[in-house]
């Protein structure tokens, strides 16, 4: 089944974090018809290699051509009208730069597995529940509810204004007729009349001038309110939730609908700031004793004016925190000299900013860093395709300076990533005689010289936005806190849903916590220290956890990735506890497990049965990413073998734990399927006998522990074949002794 089709079957809370992150900038119209061709692409490694992508989005226009044939022939119009648009976007936008497209739909697939994986697991963490509550949900209807009715209230106060106006107009009419007449007319009967009739048009002109001051008042006080509280929180909300979404966890959504409310309490008070402007009108042509409005309107407009300032300074924000597009699941880690991207938005979306706001963008003031590349652009409506007013940089490159002595500072590996730097952003808005000066600034980032720093640098990110909401609090590893062990557990199930697609279950993080923490652990409150996560190495080991987890990581990536999307690799799990999964399982019933004392290396241990009736464990020597580059990890568990003393080899892996059999299991990941046995006479290409690897190991009679190391031998099919007609068991086992060490 592909990974659409699976994505199609979620419950609705899922695909509606699907619907998040398609857009027009990959439309879910070209997913779902290219689906099997576009998962079968390897967009990831386009997005690092030019001509790559320019091939693939040359390749992709190719499919939508096919699809527009096809669709023509049935006459579905709405279909054409969308692949015809769809196709003059990929020509337009992305022909100038392929790699866009090629990292967009790799962070669209990626997310989709993370999904996929979140969507599998039994029970949501305490970070993710307390992401999603009812409360935070409720809120959020709340605020626009209440941005709705202040938006009503303006327009209503408008009609009063407009109603005053046209009263106060038909007052100077009267009042000037009166004016114009002699003095003998002014005497008479009628003209007192009209004199009284004048007076009580004033007082009314008066009442209606309070009212729309009130109403006016009352607005603005509803504004003062929303924004001080909910739409603060809210506000707030939105930027821990991106916080977690960079370190793996579930997209954060909500910036649409912030827009949303803060354009509509910005046109609200602009729209109240004109009814004061026209009030000052009114008064300039018409003035009296006790007139609210010389009272009244300067406070009021000063209050609109703050309001104002907080509004814009608040809605400047960093849309897309900085990542550099070679490594999209780690952001916040820049390497020097290297470019990245980040996309700031002001969420009051005024066609009249279009193109009027430049952004420039710095480093932090300690002058270790500067900023190369284009720092300095407008803000516009054009290149996002929900229309939002925002700015990507895409070519900034750190780089550091070199110190008065003509070195670069202190660059090694632990200093440089606990090291914390932020990137800032300025803009000015001058709008309706208003100026405003701007600023933002990144989440903090680290910044590395190597690739070899990566790990522990992504390790810092990580506990700085699990541990805190600060959003600049560069001192942090001066004292780093500790972390609530059930909540780094969740992050790091995040780090495998996000990174390879499948997240840990709660067997595969108990076993992480026993590894931090020790034996029989209740990790719910348990604190942890940021010294035992990083740096501190385990017991007896010459590597802290994390670098232990990031080599695993870096081999399912790498060499097992199918597999573990399948669920098919156990991997964490300790010896102790996987003979006792075994001990009662059928002979050649094996689990794969990560191993404990090699880095980033995988090893699978069978059980089997001697004659006395007593059960025996194997294990072989762990498979790291050397060995697996040689040979495919499904075609080592076909082909495995295992020679026993005075016996044939043969391959003892039958059943992966519980009880699938091998075939069933890895089948569809062989490479090919095993050769037929051929005799040397039978020849092969060139004259060649056909050969492939087979990894063999020797087991001891009288050895009932599992140290069987597994060392790849050369021999194909056909030379093994020869080898049982001329030589006896014992020769061939002399042939392919090794050596034993354990896993």
């Amino acid at each position: 089944m592909s990974q659409w089709s699976q994505v199609q079957q979620l419950e609705i809370k899922f695909l509606e974090q699907v619907d998040q992150f398609y857009d027009d900038n990959f439309p879910m119209e070209i997913r779902h018809l290219l689906a099997q061709w576009i998962e079968s692409q390897d967009w990831e490694a386009a997005a690092n290699n030019e001509a790559m992508a320019m091939i693939l989005l040359q390749n992709l226009i190719i499919q939508v051509d096919d699809q527009l044939d096809r669709v023509s022939q049935e006459k579905n119009l709405l279909l054409i009208h969308n692949l015809k648009r769809v196709r003059k976007l990929l020509q337009g936008k992305y022909h100038g730069n392929p790699m866009h497209i090629a990292v967009i739909i790799s962070n669209c697939l990626r997310e989709e597995r993370r999904i996929l994986a979140a969507a599998s697991m039994p029970v949501q963490g305490p970070l993710e529940k307390s992401l999603q509550n009812s409360v935070v949900s409720e809120r959020q209807r709340n605020v626009e509810h209440k941005v709705s009715a202040i938006k009503n209230s303006a327009q209503m106060t408008d009609q009063d204004v407009k109603y005053l106006e046209d009263l106060q107009e038909e007052f100077d009419f009267r009042y000037k007729t009166i004016q114009s007449l002699e003095q003998n007319d002014k005497n008479s009967a009628l003209i007192k009349q009209e004199m009284l009739a004048l007076q009580a048009m004033l007082n009314t002109l008066d009442y209606k001038r309070k009212e729309v001051l009130g109403k006016i008042g009352r607005v603005i006080h509803e504004i003062d309110m929303l924004m001080s509280n909910m739409l603060t929180e809210e506000l707030l909300d939105w930027k821990r939730r991106q916080q977690i979404a960079c370190i793996g966890g579930p997209l954060h959504g909500g910036l649409d609908q912030l827009q949303n409310c803060f354009t509509l309490l910005a046109e609200s008070l602009f729209q109240v700031r004109r009814q004061l402007e026209k009030l000052d009108e009114l008064l300039t042509r018409l003035t009296y004793d006790g007139d609210p409005i010389p009272v009244q309107r300067p406070q009021l407009l000063e209050k609109v004016n703050f309001l104002l300032y907080n509004l814009f300074r608040n809605s400047f924000v960093v849309e897309r925190q900085p990542c550099m597009p070679t490594h999209p699941q780690r952001p916040m880690v820049l390497k020097t000299l290297i470019q990245f991207t980040v996309k700031l938005r002001l969420l009051i979306k005024l066609p009249e900013l279009n193109y009027q706001i430049r952004v420039k963008a710095t480093i932090d003031n300690n002058r270790r860093f500067v900023l190369c590349g284009t720092h300095v652009k407008a803000m516009n409506m054009d290149e996002s395709a929900n229309g939002s007013l925002s700015v990507e940089f895409r070519h900034l490159q750190p780089k550091e300076m070199k110190t008065s002595a003509g070195s670069k500072g202190n660059e090694g590996p632990h200093m440089v990533t606990e090291e914390l730097h932020s990137i800032s952003f300025e803009t000015q808005v001058c709008l309706y005689g208003l100026t405003i000066n701007l600023e933002t600034s990144s989440l903090p980032v680290v910044m590395i010289s190597n690739v070899s720093q990566l790990p522990n640098a992504w390790a810092s990110i990580i506990w700085y936005n699990l541990s805190t909401n600060d959003p600049q609090n560069l001192s942090f590893f001066n004292n780093p806190p500790a972390a609530t062990l059930s909540q780094l557990l969740e992050v790091l199930s995040w780090q495998f849903s996000s990174y390879v697609g499948r997240g840990l279950n709660s067997e595969q993080l108990n076993m992480l916590a026993e590894k931090l923490m020790g034996q029989q652990v209740s990790y719910n409150d348990y604190q942890l220290s940021w010294a035992k996560f990083c740096k501190e190495h385990l017991p007896g080991k010459s590597f802290t956890f994390w670098v232990w987890l990031e080599a695993i990581l870096d081999l399912i990536k790498k060499h097992i990735l199918p597999l573990w999307i399948d669920g098919y690799v156990m991997g964490f799990v300790s010896k102790e506890k996987e003979r006792i999964l075994l001990k009662d399982k059928t002979p050649g019933t094996f689990l794969l497990r990560f191993s404990e004392s090699n880095l980033g290396g995988i090893t699978f241990t069978w059980v089997d049965q001697l004659e006395n009736g007593d059960v025996t464990f194997h294990s072989v020597e762990p498979y790291n990413k050397g060995r697996l580059a040689a040979l495919p990890f499904a075609d080592i568990l076909r082909d495995y073998k295992v020679i026993m003393a005075d016996n044939v080899p043969e391959n003892p892996l039958k059943y992966l734990y519980p009880d699938i059999p091998k075939d069933k299991a890895f089948g569809k990941h062989y490479s090919c399927q095993p050769n037929e046995v051929s005799k040397p006479s039978d020849g092969g290409g060139k004259g060649y006998v056909p050969s492939v690897f087979i990894p063999v190991s020797k087991i001891l009679n009288d050895s009932t522990e599992p140290h069987s190391p597994s060392d790849l031998l050369p021999m194909s099919p056909s030379v093994y074949a020869v080898l049982r007609e001329h030589l006896s068991p014992t020769a061939i086992e002399t042939a392919v002794s090794c050596k034993l060490s354990s896993s």
